[in-house]
């Protein structure tokens, strides 16, 4: 199937994505992974919930950890809107899709629309976050693999054409793309906000699940003190693939496990995408490089295991194209 044009003009104005909420097991074990290994700031906590930000984030949280009795699962994504009017926008928008909508309470931010995507993904959009001061410069905070910022969610998706074709219709933009070429169906979509390659990007599988929520590193040198700190600290299980760089996106990368499952992508070195003109790049399913630019295959957890979100139905993809896996 085509890739539908943008819509360059849609009905509410979203910024980029902005936060996530994951349930965990054990908050300590949890806030252990998160700061002292990856490196990201707590902006808040108590009994139940740890908040925590990037170096060079000026909203009060981009992931929230949230102890829960449904550990390895999302609560919900969260997305930044232009402004207030947005809200009421994409209120009335997801209400003519079908969606649920509601207005939610949520601590550090103003007012929030809590509503899902066509496949079930608890999306949450804002405009207003509280406001921390700038750490960027504040040099003796840096630890771990040097977190700057959120960059992107990637979320398996059981049709990847109607995933797309949602998302288009509210602005998102496809950067890069492959295709079953047997039945011209989409495989895998990235697709931006802000100007990257990605805020959400879709891969064909069992879902809707989490594939993996990103972070943006200063240097590709960050994962390999990333990868010696994390050996030598009890988390080499949790290194999952990489070190590498994706054909896709032309990003250097790293995949790891947090305690729960979540999968955590370090990420650098990609490109921009401001023009709106800008057309999609399309990726052979069967090259290889396509996963990484030097050829290696990722391993079969990498296309199986996802987490899934609270409260969502998980359905089974029915497109049976196979992608290039190590044995």
């Amino acid at each position: 199937m085509p890739i539908p044009a943008p819509n360059l003009y849609p009905d509410f104005n979203t910024i980029r994505l902005s936060h996530v909420c994951l349930n965990v097991s054990d908050l300590a074990a949890s806030r252990k992974f998160y700061t002292d290994i990856l490196g990201l700031q707590v902006s808040d906590e108590s009994d139940s919930h740890v908040y925590l930000r990037a170096m060079e984030e000026r909203g009060h949280h981009c992931v929230i950890l949230q102890k829960s009795d449904q550990p390895g699962t999302v609560e919900v994504m969260g997305f930044k809107t232009f402004d207030e009017d947005d809200l009421d926008k994409a209120e009335a928008y997801f209400k003519s899709k079908g969606r649920p909508t509601s207005w939610v309470e949520r601590p550090y931010q103003g007012r929030t629309l809590l509503t899902s995507d066509n496949m079930g993904i608890p999306l949450e959009f804002y405009h207003k976050m509280d406001r921390l001061e700038p750490i960027h410069q504040k040099y003796a905070l840096y630890r771990g693999v040097k977190p700057l910022r959120i960059d992107h969610f990637n979320c398996f998706s059981s049709n990847v054409d109607d995933s797309v074709a949602f998302y288009s219709d509210f602005g998102f933009r496809v950067t890069e793309y492959t295709e079953d070429e047997e039945s011209k169906r989409l495989w895998a979509a990235w697709m931006h906000r802000k100007g990257g390659v990605h805020d959400m990007a879709f891969t064909n599988g069992k879902g809707p699940r989490m594939h993996h929520v990103a972070f943006w590193v200063p240097t590709p040198l960050n994962i390999i003190d990333l990868l010696d700190l994390m050996s030598t600290t009890g988390y080499v299980d949790n290194i999952e693939r990489g070190p590498g760089r994706h054909g896709i996106s032309n990003a250097f990368f790293l995949y790891i496990l947090d305690p729960d499952g979540h999968r955590i992508e370090i990420y650098c070195s990609d490109y921009q995408t401001v023009d709106p003109d800008l057309e999609p790049i399309k990726w052979d399913l069967t090259d290889p490089q396509r996963q990484t630019l030097w050829g290696a295959a990722a391993p079969r957890s990498w296309f199986e295991h996802g987490t899934e979100f609270v409260g969502t139905e998980v359905k089974d993809s029915d497109l049976a194209a196979t992608p290039i896996i190590a044995p």
